[in-house]
This record gives structure tokens, C-alpha cells and sequence, in this order.
């Protein structure tokens, strides 16, 4: 199989930096946007202002509202937010050819991993999950970036690394699918505990220790589901979990700071343009580690406060009291 041209699924931040990345060597890409106004700025100004504001976009990107657009396409990176997904792909003429999932997540409705969803609903396409430590104003400007690409099927995923690496877009393969997604969809939640702990004013040393105990929760997740700790020791897991916990550039820990300086969860959540993802993985992720007796409290604690079922104080009341246990328990 040769990958040749590209398609992009969603016109958010990330769908277009990847839309760049794609372009990149002056390659074809199509960008479907669900947003008339997107579609308009990236054909007339090679620009989208409403997500990725005041970067020049390659003049090879041709954005599209319609999916028959698409038909010359060899891959579709898919950039949807994860709750989006079945819908977007459910609305598509699904392709005979591979789906890259570029979303993080977990689907509410069903708990179920993208790469599910997507075999779900396009169940002939193979699939590849692209995931790592992206800022997508940073990948878009063409700043260093190392990201990990998983597909079980190693010929395909070098293929797809060949056509999308570039000398600042290093890619790095694995065939572990499930470690890939699982590192992305959780550091979400950690990232929103992280910023709490910033809002709150609680010091450096103690979002260190829940960054370290973050992964702790990370990987006992991961074991359950049949990830391999290697994988969520890379640049999916823990690389994407510290870029994440440590700026107000990531929408998760920009949310979680919020929360934490005494702003209330639903209305932060109802007033954002943009997806703070975690914030509808934590309640899904805390379900599954209850039914599965996998024990993740920064999680149950995230989930605790986004509904709204405690106080922040309490919270960390609950989190200081916990029995002391050897550290690799």
C-alpha cells in the first residue's frame, strides 16, 4: 500500500495542525470542517482564525464541508473530539482505507477506546492511533515534535510514518493500539488534577507528586486493559502526561486551574469554545476503575468535582488521610 494523499477529519487546532504536518514537502491535503467559516478563511486566506489564529497555513490545504471531497484520499487522519466521533464517521461514506485517530478519549456512552468506536462503525478500515506530548500551535508553527504512531499492523504504520514524518515531526511506531490511547485519554483527567493544584496555590512539589502518582494510576489502568508499560512510559504516556500538567496552553489544565482558584465546573465547561476533553473522560474512566476495582483516586477525585459532589478542600482532606502504602503497590 502507498500513502500518497491525505485527509484530515475536523477543523479545530489540532486537525489543522495536522493538516500542516500533512501539507508538509508541498503535498495535497483535504481539511473537512464541520464550521462554514473554517472552510472559507483556509481556502481564501490560507488561514484558520477561529482555532489556530494568525498562523500562515500551507496553500496545499483545501478545506471542505463535504465528504465526497474526500474520495481521492489514501488515509484520513482523524482529529474529532473523541465524544464526536461515532457521529462524525457514522455521517462519512467510511473508507476502505485506514483510519489515523488523532483525538484522545474515552467514549462516554459506551466507555469504550476510540479505536473500538472506529472499528464499530467503520469495521473493514484499519486502524492506527497517532498520540504524544502536541501542542497544536507548536506542531502547526513547525516546532521540534516527537509523537507515537500504533497500528498492530507494523508494514501499514511504517508506511504511515514515511508520509507523515517530518525533520520537526518525528514519529515513533508501535504496534501496542490500547497503550497508545490509554496514555492520551488519561493524562487528560490528571491534567485537569494538576492545574487544580495550581489554582489552588498548592506548590511545585505537590503537582510533582501528582504527576508521579498520576502514572501510577496510568499504568494499573493500563494493565487492566492489556497495555504494556513501555508504551505508556513513552512519549504517549508519561511524555504526553508531563506537557500536559504544566501549562495553561493545555485546555485540561487550563480548566482544572480554574476550578482550583474557586470558579464553579459547570459553568466553566458550558462557557468553553473548545474541548477540554478529561472533563468528559473522568466520570467514564472513574466508572470503569470502579467496575473493574482498579484503584485510581486522582481520578475519583477529578470525577468528584466536575459534578459537583464535593468541595475542593474536602477533596484534598480525603486525598492526605489515605492510608500509607508502599510506593510500587
Amino acid at each position: 500500500m502507498t500513502i500518497e494523499k491525505l485527509a484530515v477529519i475536523g477543523g479545530g487546532a489540532w486537525g489543522t495542525a495536522l493538516a500542516q504536518v500533512a501539507a508538509g514537502e508541498g503535498h495535497d491535503v483535504m481539511l473537512w470542517a464541520l464550521e462554514d467559516d473554517v472552510v472559507s478563511a483556509v481556502n481564501r486566506i490560507h488561514e484558520n482564525p477561529v482555532y489556530l489564529k494568525g498562523l500562515k497555513l500551507s496553500p496545499t490545504i483545501r478545506a471542505t464541508a463535504n465528504f465526497s471531497d474526500l474520495s481521492g484520499a489514501d488515509a484520513w487522519l482523524v482529529v474529532t473530539p473523541a465524544q464526536h466521533m461515532r457521529a462524525v464517521l457514522g455521517r462519512s461514506p467510511c473508507p476502505n482505507m485506514p483510519l489515523i485517530l488523532c483525538s484522545k478519549g474515552i467514549e462516554q456512552s459506551s466507555g469504550k477506546l476510540l479505536h473500538h468506536v472506529a472499528r464499530d462503525v467503520c469495521p473493514t478500515s484499519p486502524i492506527a492511533v497517532l498520540s504524544g506530548p502536541t501542542f497544536a500551535h507548536e506542531v502547526a508553527a513547525g516546532l521540534p515534535t516527537a509523537v507515537t504512531l500504533a497500528c498492530e499492523d507494523l508494514d501499514l504504520a511504517e508506511e504511515l510514518r514515511e508520509r507523515i514524518s517530518l525533520p520537526s515531526f518525528r514519529v515513533y511506531t508501535t504496534d501496542d493500539v490500547a497503550g497508545a490511547e490509554v496514555g492520551g485519554a488519561i493524562k487528560n483527567v490528571l491534567a485537569i488534577a494538576c492545574g487544580i493544584v495550581e489554582g489552588k496555590g498548592l506548590g511545585q512539589n505537590a503537582r510533582a507528586a501528582l504527576i508521579a502518582r498520576g502514572f501510577a494510576e496510568m499504568k494499573r489502568f493500563g494493565a487492566a486493559v492489556g497495555a504494556r508499560e513501555e508504551t505508556l512510559a513513552g512519549l504517549s504516556g508519561l511524555g504526553d502526561l508531563v506537557l500536559t500538567c504544566s501549562s495553561t496552553a493545555s485546555r485540561n489544565f487550563a480548566l482544572g486551574k480554574a476550578i482550583g482558584e474557586g470558579r464553579d465546573p459547570a459553568a466553566l465547561m458550558k462557557d468553553r469554545t473548545t474541548v477540554a476533553e478529561g472533563a468528559h473522560t473522568a466520570p467514564v474512566l472513574n466508572d470503569l476503575a470502579e467496575r473493574e476495582n482498579i484503584d485510581m483516586p486522582i481520578v475519583a477525585a477529578v470525577t468528584s468535582l466536575l459534578k459537583g459532589e464535593t468541595g475542593i478542600d474536602n477533596v484534598f482532606e480525603a486525598m492526605l488521610s489515605r492510608p500509607p502504602r508502599p510506593e510500587t503497590a
